[in-house]
């Protein structure tokens, strides 16, 4: 059996999606390799995939005990021999599973790192031939990472002890340019394939909203969202507890978790939230790694995490199965706050060195104040994110609150130098509140205490709101004119550039949003890129759609698994839109692979045949599958064609117009212009670059805070050179150009015989 017959038997997909392939050939050819690719590209196949194709056992270290049991019951549901084996079991469940995988019972084992140093993993270990060792969440290894976990290292001691090394693989979500190098370096890969996919999820919708309210705001979202299951996620256990008091006062069925419930309380919780009893989580970020509950659809941060990290992981919890979901953050001055406070009370690692300590707490206060900026742009939402994990962001996505708001430009410079000269006159000794409140001449206790009102600064802004002072505050920490210190009390200093400002040699704008903030979530831009899959379908495709649902529900409750694993919403929609009556129009639907169509094909065909009445209709709006991008299919007679990945044919590759020298997307238009468009995908740039990061001819690093293109050895022997361009404003920066012989080598890569 190959790697394609395995795909459609068992995951029930016809073909891999973008870097699966590339991962498994490689691990297949015997090479380590490390992926960073978003949730819900698919990692788990690109190890999953190979680990039955090679000879012997693959082990997953991962890091929840919540994770391996959901990898687990997703594997076995698709006929795939699988355990796990952490502190969940007793001893004697264990030793049984351990013999049965050194049988040959398992092809695949996950394991907590923990268990990778006990006498009896590692007799196992002795005795059994493992071929792969996978890391998932690799970038808990990284005392970069924001999961650093000391128990990963245990998985570079425990490969030293295996007599024979096995393949690594390594793969995560999430990783900047150090944690990537981290990985790299301490698990020690070899000769790695490195492959980076990109960080956008293009369904995600993201969104900053400053609600008085936090409480009036998540309720009133989660009524105009009662069909959809969501995630509330609080800094603090005691704001769970408070919002969860008061969704369930008001009828909202909700579940809480928090690392003060007991084991049991978590447990529940957390399988009621899983199987759609309660399809509401409250939740601090204890919650959710390796949780696979692909219809979340949305994820609301009722503070803000303390770095970006942290929230891109967990907003990413939305939407695992592709489909529109919204990411929204509530924020408030008082958000940083209490994120300071937490960084504050971090226990110290006794493991690090005085200067490693205070390394790790600088890097703590830069997420911090990288999550901050976040919070107060007003620039696009996603192609912040994009630029922060390295990524060139798109300046509109189109499909953010920030892109879909209206604006209004308000120059406040004579503000500006109000606020700069307050800051000076009281010796640059208040934090944020106290100037604002000085500015506008309020008169409550704590300033009068200070004596505030004995400046000239005193009330010279107090035309304005305090919260409209301390918006313009932001505007310029934002501009780099004034900096908060990273000490408890966060106080304001002003730095060189408000020189010109205070001259009158620099102008000061601040965007203000037209409209109510609290109505952004219902009044944001909509088009056809938003829609659902399940808004495709017809009225009559939503009735079947439904009982489609009840009959996975029904089953999910007798087997004792999530709905999900037995068939996503995804899947449930292409039944609609295909509407099969047999069992080889039953193949053809996304995710339903040989095994689980043994155990459930006939009855989800039963109720098909039944709502139709076994006559062909169409439950879906459109002429073509809403379940698959109209830009993949080309009109072939009636026939539908999926279009098939960049190539070319030897002819198309004969007229390439070689050059003295292209940039990445030169060489990608000419190449696009070759191609036959009714058939083939077009290229693009960055997909060649990310090819020569792969090959190593090519990379990006971090330099003084700037991501700058370098071209290695290799690259230079094969005609790449950094060179010099101009950006629309002018400004020149470097850049990889490609040579004669680069641009030879990329076409004969893609030519298809």
């Amino acid at each position: 059996m190959d790697k394609y017959s395995i795909l459609k038997k068992y995951f029930g997909y016809p073909s891999f999606r973008e870097g699966q392939e590339l991962m498994i050939d490689s691990i297949l050819n015997g090479q380590d390799v490390l992926g960073i690719m978003p949730t819900g590209a698919g990692k788990s196949i690109c190890y999953q995939v190979p680990a039955l194709l090679l000879p012997g056992i693959t082990i997953v270290i991962s890091p929840l005990i919540s994770l391996m049991k959901d990898q687990v019951q997703s594997l076995n549901q698709a006929g795939i021999h699988a355990a796990y084996i952490n502190s969940s079991l007793t001893e004697s469940q264990i030793s049984k599973a351990l013999r049965l995988a050194a049988a040959g019972q398992y092809k695949i084992i996950y394991a907590a790192p923990e268990r990778l140093e006990t006498y009896e993993f590692m007799q196992f270990a002795y005795q059994a031939e493992i071929s792969m060792l996978t890391v998932d969440e690799a970038h808990c290894i990284s005392q970069w990472g924001q999961d650093f976990r000391p128990s990963y290292l245990k998985i570079v001691q425990f490969v030293r002890r295996l007599e024979k090394r096995p393949v690594i693989s390594a793969f995560t979500a999430t990783a900047t340019e150090k944690v990537k190098e981290d990985i790299l370096c301490v698990l020690g890969l070899l000769n790695p394939r490195t492959l980076v996919t990109g960080f956008d999820r293009k369904n995600l919708y993201f969104a900053v909203e400053t609600p008085a309210k936090k409480d009036i705001y998540t309720m009133r979202y989660i009524k105009e969202h009662e069909a959809e299951s969501g995630i509330i996620y609080c800094s603090t256990r005691k704001n769970v507890d408070k919002l969860y008091e008061k969704l369930a006062a008001a009828g909202v069925l909700a579940a809480k978790y928090h690392a003060g419930l007991g084991n049991e309380e978590r447990r529940q919780n957390q399988e009621d939230f899983i199987y759609d009893k309660k399809p509401v989580m409250v939740a601090t970020n204890a919650f959710g790694m390796g949780i696979d509950k692909s219809n979340v659809r949305y994820v609301i941060h009722y503070n803000m995490p303390q770095s970006l990290e942290n929230y891109y992981q967990e907003a990413g919890r939305a939407g695992r199965d592709g489909e529109p979901s919204e990411c929204i953050l509530l924020y408030s001055a008082q958000d940083v706050v209490v994120s300071r406070f937490l960084l504050d009370s971090k226990e110290p690692n006794d493991e690090q060195t005085r200067e490693e300590a205070a390394q790790v707490r600088e890097r703590d206060e830069e997420r911090l104040r990288a999550m901050t900026r976040y919070c107060q742009t007003t620039d696009c939402l996603r192609g912040y994110i994009l630029r922060y994990f390295g990524e060139n962001g798109q300046l509109r996505c189109e499909n953010c609150r920030n892109c879909t708001r209206e604006y209004e430009e308000t120059d406040i410079t004579k503000e500006a130098q109000k606020i700069i000269s307050c800051i000076l006159e009281v010796r640059q000794r208040y934090g944020i509140n106290v100037t604002a409140g000085m500015l506008a001449g309020e008169s409550r206790a704590k300033l009068r205490e200070y004596g505030v009102s004995q400046y000239e600064a005193f009330g010279s802004l107090k035309e304005y709101k305090e919260n409209e002072i301390k918006a313009m505050i932001q505007v310029l920490l934002a501009e780099g004119l004034l900096l908060m210190t990273a000490d408890r009390y966060s106080l304001l200093k002003v730095l060189s550039g408000a020189d010109e400002v205070m001259q009158g040699n620099r102008q000061v704008i601040w965007k203000k949003a037209k409209q109510n903030p609290q109505q952004a979530a219902s009044e944001k831009k909509t088009d056809k890129n938003s829609l659902r899959r399940s808004d495709l379908l017809n009225s009559k495709g939503l009735e079947l759609f439904e009982r489609l649902r009840a009959l996975r529900m029904e089953i999910a409750r007798e087997k004792s698994v999530p709905p999900y694993v037995i068939f996503s919403d995804k899947t449930l929609v292409d039944m609609c839109v295909k509407a099969p009556f047999e069992k080889q129009e039953m193949m053809k639907v996304t995710g339903v692979g040989e095994n689980k169509y043994e155990w459930y094909g006939e009855r989800f065909l039963k109720v098909i045949f039944e709502f139709s009445g076994g006559e062909r209709e169409k439950y879906y709006f459109g002429e073509t599958d809403p379940v698959q991008p109209r830009s993949e299919y080309v009109q072939q007679g009636t026939a539908r064609a999926k279009k098939a990945d960049f190539y070319l044919t030897k002819d198309q590759a004969e007229r390439f117009p070689y050059a003295e020298r292209y940039l990445a997307a030169e060489i990608a238009e000419q190449l696009n212009e070759l191609r036959d468009e009714q058939t083939t995908k077009k290229t693009s740039g960055a997909e060649l670059f990310r090819r020569m990061q792969a090959e190593e001819y090519a990379g990006e690093k971090r330099i003084n805070g700037i991501w700058k293109k370098y071209v290695t050895n290799k690259g230079q022997e094969a005609g790449l050179f950094i060179g010099m361009r101009s950006s629309r404003t002018g400004k020149e920066y470097e850049d990889i150009y490609y040579g004669e012989k680069a641009q030879r080598m990329i076409v004969e890569h893609m030519i298809k015989m």
